[in-house]
């Protein structure tokens, strides 16, 4: 309606100029006109003068339109009320489109907004490989997942070993593997996913990476423990008569030999019985107190976690487990990153963990010359605390590393094999892991991740 009125209004516009332009024509060749010639051509300069502006006007409207589309400014306001003409109309619906165009960024912006705020929550990290190499940071998992290392490139993979750079690097779309990742000397298996994008003619590989190692943890250590419950649950019950029986016996024997008095032959006899039958007891009571101790494995309570301040917890372990070691002449290294460093776990648990690793280095630095222990504590490249006992000893081969974990795995003779397994019990029930590595001096690296 706004246009038609417009086109109308122009066209009686364009009439009434040649309208003048013609009398004017007239005028100019008639002799005598000459007032009257330069009275219609003014006339006919104001009359051109109102087209141009006329048309002008609408021209600044579609221009100003278009701009404010081109670069988004949708606060523009064309506002003609009064002028007639059309330019009402056509300054509301002008209005009106830009409106809608605001209300639609709008909308997009907060779509965007959300896609973007449920990419960074995915618990799963995600990362882009770029045609160029260079490598898209996705989410705040992923940010964990790699801590402070600097990774903008594909070359930034291989500080987290060799074996994870190849395989993200060779990993096809669509397929899924086990890899393990390392970090500050701590490993854990993830599986990496692949996908293909598309988008504008560039073309992107979305790696997904899922830390499976406490789920593997929990699943293995669940598996010991029904294992353990079991076993345990059996030899309790076979053991137990035998030991009431052996007890019985040496009882029975005492007695016997009691009224053999006098008759010496037969005493010695029931004297190797009793020697015998005491024997088969101190067994029996010795093998009732090894399968108990495997009853913790099972029976470990939930940690009553506390704000605890890793400095003052380390001089309390060490006054326990170093008491004699100056005599024995094993140096003790103790590094803090800073004295308030704190940790949220329970006391005892903590405390008894410490104290079964410093024993074990100390056990481990028998007959070693310049004896050395390391027990430090430091914020690694994700923000977890980490406890490290390390000592210079003979290390640990690398065909035993992996069984040492894994309960009544010993390489002590008197050893039950519970220690390592009730620590690697109590450091899943903190949500964290134990580690080893070799340490610097050749020796064990036992690493407390929380």
């Amino acid at each position: 309606m706004g246009f038609k009125r417009f086109s109308l209004l122009l066209t009686i516009r364009l009439v009434l100029l040649f309208v003048t332009v013609s009398s004017l024509s007239i005028l100019v060749i008639s002799p005598g006109f000459i007032a009257a010639s330069m009275l219609i051509t003014l006339v006919a300069v104001f009359q051109i003068f109102e087209i141009v502006r006329f048309v002008k006007l609408t021209n600044d409207d579609l221009t100003r339109f278009l701009d404010a589309m081109r670069y988004s400014d949708f606060g523009q306001k064309f506002d003609h009320a009064g002028m007639g003409a059309g330019f009402n109309e056509l300054g509301e619906a002008i209005t009106d489109i830009l409106e809608r165009f605001r209300q639609l960024r709008g909308q997009q912006e907060e779509d965007l907004k959300h896609l973007k705020a449920l990419i960074e929550q995915v618990p799963v990290p995600l990362m882009s490989i770029n045609g160029d190499g260079t490598i898209s940071i996705h989410n705040n998992a992923a940010r964990r997942l790699f801590g402070s290392a600097h990774v903008t490139r594909v070359s930034d993979l291989s500080q987290f070993g060799d074996e994870f750079r190849k395989k993200v690097l060779t990993l096809e779309p669509g397929e899924r593997h086990l890899v393990t990742f390392k970090l500050d000397d701590i490993e854990q298996t993830l599986t990496v996913a692949s996908t293909q994008i598309i988008s504008a003619g560039k073309v992107e590989k979305l790696i997904s990476l899922q830390d499976i190692q406490s789920e593997l943890d929990v699943a293995q250590l669940k598996a010991w423990q029904d294992l353990v419950r079991v076993l345990t649950h059996e030899i309790m019950n076979s053991i137990t008569p035998v030991s009431s029986l052996a007890k019985t016996s040496t009882d029975l024997v005492d007695d016997a030999i009691e009224k053999a008095k006098g008759q010496d032959e037969l005493v010695e006899e029931l004297s190797d019985v009793r020697d015998a039958v005491d024997t088969v007891a101190r067994r029996s009571d010795g093998l009732m107190h090894f399968v108990q101790s495997y009853r913790r494995l099972t029976r470990l309570p939930p940690p009553e976690k506390e704000q605890i301040v890793l400095k003052k917890i380390f001089d309390d372990v060490i006054r326990i487990a170093a008491v004699n070691w100056d005599d024995k002449g094993i140096a003790l290294d103790v590094d803090v990153a800073t004295d308030s460093l704190e940790v949220s776990a329970d006391p005892e648990m903590l405390e008894q963990m410490l104290i079964n690793l410093l024993k074990n280095a100390a056990e481990a630095l028998e007959g070693v010359e310049n004896a050395k222990v390391s027990l430090s504590a430091k914020i690694n490249k994700r923000g977890r605390i980490v406890i490290e006992i390390s000592d210079n000893g003979p290390g640990i081969p690398d065909d035993l590393a992996e069984k040492i974990f894994v309960p009544f795995y010993t390489t002590k003779r008197e050893g039950s094999g519970v220690g390592l397994a009730l620590t690697r019990q109590v450091m899943i029930a903190h949500g964290g892991n134990v580690s080893l590595s070799t340490s610097a001096g050749g020796g064990a690296s036992f690493f407390l991740t929380f």
